[in-house]
C-alpha cells in the first residue's frame, strides 16, 4: 500500500515498509492497524500511527479494495426523510456501521419504482459491499440483479413479500393491537384509524393488526382512511372525520409524523380538545412525539435494537455469504402521554 510522500521527500512514495521500519516492526503490523476490524494492541497502534503520520504516509484504500475484492462501502438509501424516524435512524446506522469498519454512501430516493432502481444501479457501480434500504421498495427486476451480482441488501423498517430479502422491523402487527387493546380498556367506542401507505407493508401491518384486535373483541372501526404517509393527506382525513355527524373519539394514525400534523389540524385549525374531544395515538416515537406542546402517545419502535440486527444480519451476509432471508421483528411498547385518555395505569 502506497501513498503521498512525506513533506521534503520529493517524488517518492511512502510505503508500509518505510513506515514499518521507522516503527520497528512488520509490515503485516502495519497492515493490520490500518485494516477496520483487525486484531492489534493499543500499543502497537499507537506506535505505527505515530510512524506513519511522521512520514506522512496514508493506506490506499482503493488498492487495498482490489487486492481483498471489499471496498467496505455500504450503501444506505432512503425515501422518506421528512418523517423525523428516518434521520435519527440514519444516524445510528452510520455511526454503528462506521464504528465496525465501514464506509457510508447514503443515497435519496424518489418514490417512484424507476427512480429507485437507477439509484440501485449506481450503488452497484460503486461496488458497495452491501445495501441497506429505508421507506423504499425494490421491483423484482432488480430483488433479482442483486441476488444475481451476490449483493447483500437488507431492508430496514419495510419488507418485501416474496423478494427473498432479509427485512428488519418493528412487531408492526403487534403494536397495531396494543393501541387497539388501550384504547378498548380506556372505554372508547368510536374508534377510527388513518394508517400509513397501505402500499407497503409498515402500513399494512400496523392498520391489520389494529382491526384484528378490535375485531377479536366485538369492536369495529368507526372510520377509516389512508393517510399515506403524507402529513396533509392525514390532516385532511381527519377534518373530514371530525366534520361527520357522529365523530369518532380515538384515532390511531399510522405514525408519529402524520400524528403530529394531525393534533394540529385539529386543536389550531378545527378548535377540538385533544384528549378531551379525541384520543389521538401514533407510532414510531419520534424526539417531537415528547415535545410538551405534543405529548403524543404513541407506539414506540424500537430503534437501536432495529439498527443492531440489520447490521448484524447485513455483516453476516457479507462475511459469510449466508443466502438472504432473515425476517426479524422486534417487539415496541406503548408510550401512554397526554394526548390520549387512557386507562389510570397506562398514564403517565
Amino acid at each position: 500500500m502506497t501513498e503521498r510522500a512525506p513533506s521534503g521527500a520529493g517524488s517518492g512514495k511512502v510505503t508500509s515498509i518505510d513506515v514499518a521500519q521507522r516503527a520497528g516492526v512488520s509490515q503485516s503490523a502495519v497492515s493490520r492497524v490500518f485494516t477496520p476490524g483487525a486484531s492489534v494492541s493499543k500499543k502497537m497502534a499507537a506506535r505505527v500511527r505515530a510512524a506513519a503520520d511522521d512520514l506522512g504516509y496514508r493506506p490506499n484504500v482503493l488498492a487495498r479494495s482490489l487486492i481483498t475484492g471489499r471496498s467496505r462501502i455500504i450503501g444506505l438509501v432512503v425515501a422518506y426523510l421528512d418523517n423525523p424516524f428516518y434521520p435519527d435512524a440514519l444516524e445510528k446506522l452510520s455511526e454503528a456501521l462506521q464504528a465496525k469498519g465501514y464506509h457510508i454512501l447514503i443515497f435519496m430516493a424518489g418514490n417512484s419504482g424507476d427512480d429507485v432502481d437507477s439509484v440501485i444501479h449506481d450503488l452497484m457501480d460503486y461496488q458497495v459491499d452491501g445495501i441497506i434500504t429505508a421507506s423504499i421498495n425494490l421491483s423484482g427486476e432488480l430483488t433479482d440483479r442483486c441476488r444475481a451480482a451476490r449483493l447483500p441488501v437488507v431492508l430496514f423498517n419495510r419488507g418485501i413479500e416474496g423478494s427473498g430479502l432479509s427485512a428488519v422491523t418493528s412487531a408492526n402487527r403487534v403494536g397495531g393491537a396494543k393501541v387497539a387493546d388501550a384504547l378498548l380498556d380506556a372505554g372508547h367506542g368510536r374508534i377510527a384509524t388513518i394508517s400509513g401507505w397501505m402500499g407497503a407493508s409498515t402500513g399494512r401491518d400496523r392498520r391489520d393488526g389494529f382491526v384484528a384486535a378490535l375485531t377479536a373483541r366485538g369492536a369495529s372501526l368507526h372510520a377509516e382512511a389512508d393517510g399515506m404517509f403524507n402529513r396533509h393527506t392525514a390532516a385532511d382525513a381527519a377534518r373530514a372525520m371530525m366534520e361527520s355527524p357522529t365523530p369518532p373519539d380515538a384515532i390511531f394514525v399510522g405514525n408519529d409524523h402524520m400524528a403530529l400534523s394531525v393534533m394540529d389540524t385539529l386543536r389550531h385549525q378545527m378548535g377540538v380538545d385533544v384528549p378531551g374531544d379525541v384520543s389521538i395515538i401514533g407510532y414510531d416515537d419520534v424526539p417531537m412525539a415528547a415535545w410538551p406542546s405534543y405529548a403524543l402517545t404513541t407506539l414506540r419502535q424500537p430503534v437501536n435494537r432495529m439498527v443492531e440486527a440489520t447490521i448484524d444480519t447485513l455483516l453476516d451476509e457479507i462475511e459469510t455469504g449466508r443466502a438472504p432471508g432473515t425476517r426479524i421483528e422486534i417487539e415496541g411498547e406503548l408510550i401512554p402521554r397526554t394526548s390520549a385518555r387512557l386507562t389510570k395505569g397506562l398514564t403517565p
